[in-house]
Order: C-alpha cells, then structure tokens, then sequence
C-alpha cells in the first residue's frame, strides 16, 4: 500500500499483522517505512536468555536448548510451543549474525529496525528484519543434523510410542568359554529399521504415487530472500526430494522404512575375547555385538594362550612318566620328565585358543603339581622310611629318624617288621652281602 501525503507532522498507521505501508511524501518531505511485524517489541537477548556480552558460543548453546525444549514434536500439548520455537530461531538468526546483532543492540529492540537515520536523513534503503526460513531447516543448516535427530533429543520419530519399541544399536551377547573357544552361531532378536514392508519404500500408499514438488519445481532447492540477503537451501516442502507425497503409507507414515524386530543369526568367531565387538550388517542398519564371555572353572586365558593346572604322583615327578589333560579342542598326552620338580610349566605348542586378529593358534601351558599323599598305609610308609634311610642330599632332618656316629641314619618309627625285612632285601643285593654268602658258604662246604 503506497500513501502519498503532502502536509503531515505525525501519522498513525494500523495495520494488520505482517502487512506493511509505504508513505511517500513530496520532495521536501522525507520517506519512511512501517511494518506491522515490527511494531511488537522483542528483546532477543530475553528470548534466549543471555546477557548483552554473552559470546557467540553461549548464544548457539541457548539456542540449542530452547530449540529442544519447544520444539512441537515434544510438545504435542502444548499449542504455543510453535510460536516459541520460531521466536527462538528469530532471535538466534539475529544475534548469530554480527551485523545483524549490532543493528539490533544499537536501537535496543526489534521494533526500531527500519527506522535508522544518518544525518538527520531517514535511509531510505533501510530494512525491516522478518524471518523467512523454516526453523526446522535453520537448525539442520547450523548443526548439520535435523531437530529430531536422537542424538539431540531422545525423541525418535522411527522409534515412538505408536511403534511400541526403538531401534537397536548395541547388543550384549552371553557366551561360555567354550562358545567363544571353539566359535558358534546364536540367535538374537533385534530392533532394525528396514523398508516397509506395506509401501516397499515408496512412502505412498499402494496405488498411489508420488506427485512432483510444486513449491521447487521438482529441484529439490528454493531462494530464501532475507533483506540483502540471499541464500539458496534445501525445499522446505519436500525436503530436498522433489516429490512430495500426497497419500503417505499409513503403516511408515510416509518415511519409507519402519523399525522391525527381526530374528538374526551371529556369527560368533572362534577366540573371540570379552567385551570384543562385531558389527553386523542388518536390513539398512548397522548393530554392534558385544560379547561377555564367562570364565572357565579349567583354563586361565591369557589372550590367545590358555593355562591349565595338572597333577602328577611322586613317583612320576621322580621316574617321569604320562599324563592325560584336556585341551580346548581335544584331550592332550603330556610327557612328564623324570626328576619333574613342583610348577614345572610344560608348553604344548599351538594348542590355545584360535588368534582372531590374526592367523595361527596361541599355546596352551600346563602348569605341574606334585600331589603327595596325606596318608600312608604300612607299606608305604615302610617304603618312605627305607628311602630315608637311604637319601643323601636331605636338607635338615627327617621325622623318625636317629642318626648315628658314623653318619648312617636309622628309622625308629613303625612297622618296624616290614622295614627290616626291606633292610635284609637291600642288603641281600648289595655286592659285599653276596661276598659274604659266598664264603660262608664256601667254608661249609670244606667241612
């Protein structure tokens, strides 16, 4: 609406609400402009709640908050959260914008732009802020992600209540160590987004096809005018893709893929270790597997080594011997050398676990034990004490042992009778015995 006035000292406009007046008067007069949008007074920095000298960083923080908290996605109830999310995206457009910012802190409040004078002149080429981008596009532009995006807000468009359940990111899987040894295959139900299956991806109903975009005219982008400024953006109608659906699927609700739960086999590799992660490929997806594998009551696992404990007899560690243990795969024949002392530590090349970063099988170490028994029967003991009797390199003393002058060491402990019967046996087989014998015998025969 243009007015032209030839005599006026004050004027007084109304006008409804986002329209504007331009009064024009004769040459000798001056030129100004009014708008109806900026007659409401607004304090951006009261908006967005900061101070004056509040930094560029603290300005984007605010605004990044605000936009979470009135955004109408989260505040379906509410019916002025639209307005409050388009008034905080307003004043961040202002205050995020140096130039704008300080047009703004020069007059105070929103309502004084357009009425700036240098001179004592009106200019004439003044402007009048009003925010012409979607606030939903303007988010996505600064943090380079939508609103809704579940890394801002913990709302999930794919994943809401109609749907009943989420998408499903990471699983925890339980494994014995057996399972994780040896490698396995295991079911897990899981919540994948995938196409739909109502519209196969089309996001229209069956029957229905999408129509071309005819606010961008099927390019995908539109020229927002904002003043002296001119920015090319995604269509804030079909979102950058040029068509726009008319009749959307009501199974997806017009986004073309939906959140399923799915069976699905994993395949567990063989050694795989605890808290190690594998990630499988599901519908469009990706679901990251996290493995707790339980300990074993037998091995102790050292990456891709394993250790085992093993028992021998004293007559084993003394004359050496075999021994059966079991292995990750397979029972496994140990040799024992004779003369084998306690935690002896005996390496069976190549029979640990399966090495998943790599090629090749790490080593299984069996770890020896000598088991010495807590009771004896007389046998035994006799045995023990003859060998007593007998042993040379004994650090310290023996109980129920005397020891003589002479050096020789002689049992006082029972059974005394099965003992020296064991004495008359060694001393029968010693070489100066059979000399004796043999002249005694020598000399009856003479008689």
């Amino acid at each position: 609406m243009l007015t032209t006035v030839s005599d006026a000292r004050f004027l007084s406009v109304c006008l409804p609400v986002n329209q504007s007046c331009r009064v024009h008067f004769p040459p000798s007069s001056r030129f100004f402009h009014l708008s109806s949008s900026c007659l409401a007074k607004k304090n951006y920095y009261e908006i967005l709640g900061v101070s004056k000298t509040a930094s560029a960083s603290e300005i984007k923080k605010a605004y990044y908050n605000l936009a979470k908290k009135y955004h109408p996605d989260t505040n379906k109830n509410d019916p002025n959260a639209q307005k409050k999310f388009q008034e905080v995206s307003e004043a961040y457009e202002v205050l995020s914008d140096a130039g704008k910012r300080k047009q703004f802190d020069n007059f105070g409040t929103a309502a004084d732009f357009g009425t700036e004078s240098q001179g004592g002149n009106w200019n004439q080429t003044s402007w009048n802020f009003r925010s012409s981008i979607d606030p939903e596009e303007f988010f996505r532009q600064i943090f380079n992600r939508d609103i809704n995006d579940t890394e801002f807000n913990e709302f999930d468009p794919l994943g809401g209540s109609q749907k009943g359940f989420t998408r499903t990111k990471e699983v925890r899987m339980s494994l014995t160590f057996e399972e994780a040894a040896r490698g396995c295959n295991k079911d897990i139900r899981v919540n994948i987004t995938d196409t739909c299956p109502r519209c196969n991806g089309s996001k229209s109903e069956p029957g229905y096809n999408p129509r071309r975009c005819s606010h961008c005219h099927g390019s995908g982008m539109e020229t927002i005018s904002t003043g002296p400024f001119v920015m090319r953006s995604t269509c804030r109608v079909c979102k950058g893709a040029r068509t726009v659906v008319t009749n959307p699927c009501i199974e997806c609700e017009g986004v073309g893929i939906v959140v399923q739960s799915k069976r699905v086999t994993v395949p567990v590799p063989a050694g795989i270790e605890n808290d190690q992660s594998v990630r499988l490929q599901v519908g469009r997806g990706e679901v990251f597997v996290t493995f707790q594998v339980a300990q074993s009551d037998y091995f102790r696992r050292d990456g891709p080594d394993v250790h085992s404990d093993a028992q021998i007899s004293i007559a084993q560690a003394v004359l050496g011997g075999t021994i059966r243990v079991a292995g990750v795969y397979e029972t496994q024949t140990v040799s024992i050398p004779s003369g084998t002392s306690s935690h002896t530590t005996i390496r069976l090349n190549g029979q640990g676990l399966k090495k998943v970063n790599s090629i090749g099988y790490g080593d299984h170490y069996v770890h020896v034990k000598i088991a010495v028994p807590k009771r004896l029967d007389d046998k035994q003991k006799a045995l023990m004490l003859a060998y007593a009797e007998v042993e040379t390199n004994t650090p310290g003393a023996v109980r129920g042992m005397s020891y003589k002058k002479d050096g020789a060491k002689q049992s006082i402990d029972e059974p005394q009778d099965l003992l020296e019967s064991i004495r008359e046996a060694m001393n029968e087989n010693k070489p100066e015995s059979k000399n004796v014998q043999q002249q005694i015998s020598n000399s009856n025969g003479k008689v």
